[in-house]
């Protein structure tokens, strides 16, 4: 049996359309009980591309300077 990645995190970021938590999209996480088990190990294999996404889309965000600080 495969388990859920599930963090109890659920939050959709409308940037990218995964959970903040498990990173599992919207459909994903609600078709994982009928998912069978190969579809299942495809989303796990799938969630650490989309951290390393994550990670640097808020990496880019806390680069950029913030609109006050630039501001005359």
């Amino acid at each position: 049996m495969v388990p859920s990645p599930c963090t109890s995190v659920c939050t959709i970021d409308p940037a990218t359309g995964w959970c903040a938590g498990c990173l599992r999209t919207i459909d994903e996480i609600a078709a994982w009980g009928s998912l069978d088990d190969g579809a299942k190990r495809a989303v796990w294999k799938s969630l650490p591309e989309r951290r390393a996404e994550r990670d640097r889309r808020v990496a880019a965000a806390d680069a950029a300077p913030a609109a006050s600080e630039t501001a005359p």
